[in-house]
């Protein structure tokens, strides 16, 4: 029994597990909406299920662990394991269901453009033809048929990928058993093969491919029945590494590990064979509510294959480029702007591209002492990593901090983590017990003056790749306090254990949840009814139960609330008598919205903060993150307004209410779309200093 408290508490609190589920629910939304070109439609809705996988591989798989050690402790929102994965398990249910009938419809709307994707029985004997030949001369040499029923053990199947099982007949008549077979659909393979229509473009799912032909790789046996199914393991793998000698060791065992997990989910093929589901479901050990049978494709995050053909551009929205910074617009040297003013970096309206050439600049500058950066994830070629391999081959003292525990990009790190120290290159992995989320580069350049620093620090990582869709906000400085700050930094990190006096940085897990504890209370005490308390605040993911209460104490005080949380979200905003003043809206629309940037009235004297950390108990207790400041009022102004745009979104913006559900915000008066704006005001930018620059014109003779 729940005691009145805790049913209270649970009044201001929402599961973060459903809050997630709402929040892959509003990327489906988008998927569905016909208001969005068909193939921007099918992105989102790939999303949808490259989320999933993750959710099951993470979230799932730890509550199934604590369910099976008879955990039954409650969260905040009253919850136990057991009672967290029924839900769940409900909710994804029906968000599979209406995701495969949103395919369904995208890719019939499609064929009236010339795009189609044919069911087996629609095929033509042309195209069964081709696709025979296609499959003898291109498929059957790559496929590795497994008697799964035989192999003693039977062959682990990795999770994620495609397989093709099927049901053949018995092999002789004196012989009665049927045997069921397993085909790996080979990741290398592209999702979709062209049946070579002369009307259009016409495909098919290589899967249905090697279904359709398996009797040539069991030739003489009768295919008797098919079924694609997929699972996805466990991949909550805890890394040790508080004793570990190796990490890198470590970490590769534990990234081998997960492939041999328990499945928390099977997919199969809508009214698959009995036979088939019944051998999947026992062989896996899964509960009923743990099998999703799919009316259509098994693993959407296809639909990227067709979604980014160049041919049907048509389709699709089209392509903002990111713009010269404001920042920097009228200046070549980055060294020179940097000591002239703080840069503000909003990407991806402005270009990530300053912060690969002021690396690629300090790799080859011979005035550059020393280079420190933290890597949390990278692209897979890194112009990131290839600056700091060329500034270490030219005997620059280089220090990489590279975390191997980022979860799904642990392979990729310890590569890096290899090469960087093939080029000479310092690596370390951090502080035990810790993952490194911060995002700091420090620069030590030699110059007529003596020493300076220069520093890099972002709400986002160091990856071209998704600084083009992610939005995030980063900050280049020579400020003296935060340079001197970032250096410290670096040391605790490489060894000086001692958390020392910050100047201008606030630090995870030491000191910043009691930092911004301390804001939201100040707020209280300088609320007046002339300049009442205000707290906008732009986050990921807001659940730590400490930060909740202080916003709902605020909240009673009569301070106002904004928040912009794009993802989860465990606190019920509108609960009369506890978050009335609580306001909370999430944009989903073509970038990823991923700063963290937090405002506080301050009786009028505005601060305005920059964050790798979400509000979240493991953002704030168990990983190493910073807050700092924007103190240049020009800066700051700006992202005043850049906040004050989001909460005007009015487009793609869904407001939470109290019930824990979310619905999309009234388009009351001018329509404004937050990340339209953004980019248009980045544009009009560049183009405002392009009038204005001097026009320099050659002189005419003058007329006789």
């Amino acid at each position: 029994m729940m005691s009145k408290r805790d049913r209270e508490t649970a009044n201001g609190f929402i599961n973060r597990e459903l809050s997630w589920l709402e929040f892959n629910d509003r990327v489906l939304r988008e998927g569905l909406s016909a208001d969005l070109p068909l193939l921007e439609r099918l992105k989102f809705l790939a999303i949808v299920s490259s989320n999933l996988d993750e959710a099951f591989m993470i979230r799932v798989a730890g509550l199934m662990q604590q369910r099976a050690a008879g955990i039954r402790n409650r969260d905040p929102s009253g919850m136990t394991p057991s009672q967290q994965l029924t839900a769940f398990s409900r909710r994804a249910h029906r968000m599979v269901d209406e995701q495969a009938a949103g395919i369904h419809q995208a890719l019939a709307e499609l064929a009236s453009h010339g795009l189609r994707v044919l069911e087996r029985d629609a095929w033509t004997e042309e195209h069964r033809q081709r696709m025979r030949s296609h499959f003898s001369k291109e498929v059957l040499p790559v496929l590795t048929p497994l008697a799964v029923e035989d192999l003693k053990p039977c062959p682990l199947l990795p999770s994620l990928q495609l397989h093709v099982a099927a049901v053949l007949a018995p092999e002789a008549k004196e012989d009665s058993r049927e045997r069921i077979v397993v085909v790996p659909v080979p990741g290398s393979f592209a999702r979709f093969v062209d049946l070579g229509d002369e009307d259009g473009l016409c495909l098919a799912r290589v899967e249905d491919v090697i279904a359709a032909h398996l009797e040539l790789l069991f030739p003489g046996r009768d295919v008797l029945a098919t079924a694609a199914f997929r699972i996805i393991r466990d991949a909550d793998v805890a890394i040790e590494d508080d004793d570990a000698e190796d990490l890198l060791q470590v970490v590769e065992e534990a990234v081998l590990d997960r492939r041999r997990r328990r499945a928390v989910r099977l997919s199969v093929s809508a009214k698959a064979d009995p036979r088939l589901k019944r051998w999947l479901t026992g062989w896996l050990d899964v509960r009923p509510e743990e099998v999703y049978e799919v009316d259509g494709m098994l693993d959407a995050t296809a639909l990227m294959e067709i979604a980014n053909r160049p041919e049907f551009d048509n389709l699709k929205i089209p392509d903002w480029p990111p713009q010269r910074p404001r920042d920097l617009i009228g200046s070549d040297d980055l060294w020179l702007a940097m000591q002239e003013d703080d840069i503000l970096l909003v990407h991806p309206y402005e270009s990530f591209e300053p912060v690969v050439q002021l690396l690629e600049q300090a790799a080859e500058d011979p005035h550059v002492l020393s280079i420190k950066q933290t890597l949390y994830r990278t692209s897979g070629d890194s112009p990131i990593i290839r600056a700091l391999e060329r500034a270490g081959e030219n005997g620059k003292e280089v220090t990489a901090l590279v975390e191997l525990k980022a979860r799904f990009d642990e392979a990729r790190n310890v590569n890096w983590a290899r090469r960087l120290e093939d080029a000479g290159c310092h690596v370390i992995y951090g502080i035990a017990g810790f993952k490194t989320h911060a995002k700091a580069l420090l620069i030590v350049r030699r110059e007529p003056r003596g020493l300076r620093r220069y520093v890099h620090l972002a709400t986002g990582n160091y990856n071209d790749r998704t600084a083009r869709l992610y939005s995030d906000v980063g900050l280049m400085t020579c400020d003296r306090d935060v340079a001197g700050d970032v250096a410290s930094f670096f040391n605790l990190l490489t060894g000086y254990s001692e958390v020392v006096g910050w100047s201008k940085l606030v630090i995870a897990p030491t000191g910043m949840r009691q930092r911004l504890l301390d804001l939201i209370e100040r707020e209280v005490q300088v609320s007046t009814p002339d300049v009442p308390g205000l707290v906008m605040a732009k986050m990921n993911s807001l659940e730590d139960p400490e930060i909740c209460e202080a916003l709902f104490a605020a909240s009673r005080a009569g301070v106002k609330i904004l928040l912009n949380v794009r993802g989860i979200c465990c606190l019920r905003p509108g609960v009369k008598g506890l978050s009335e003043n609580i306001e909370v809206i999430s944009i989903v629309d073509r970038f990823l919205e991923h700063a963290r940037v937090f405002y506080f009235r301050n009786g009028g004297h505005e601060e305005v903060y920059l964050s790798s950390a979400d509000w979240m108990r493991r953002n704030l207790s168990r990983r190493l993150e910073l807050l700092f400041p924007v103190t240049s009022p020009k800066l700051r102004r700006r992202l005043i307004d850049f906040l004050t745009t989001c909460f005007a979104d009015n487009v793609k913006a869904h407001r939470l209410g109290a019930d824990g559900t979310y619905q999309r915000v009234a388009g009351r008066g001018p329509k404004v779309r937050a990340q339209e704006t953004f980019y248009r005001e980045a544009v009009e930018a560049v183009r405002a200093a392009e009038q204005t620059a001097p026009q320099f014109r050659p002189l005419t003779p003058p007329k006789e």
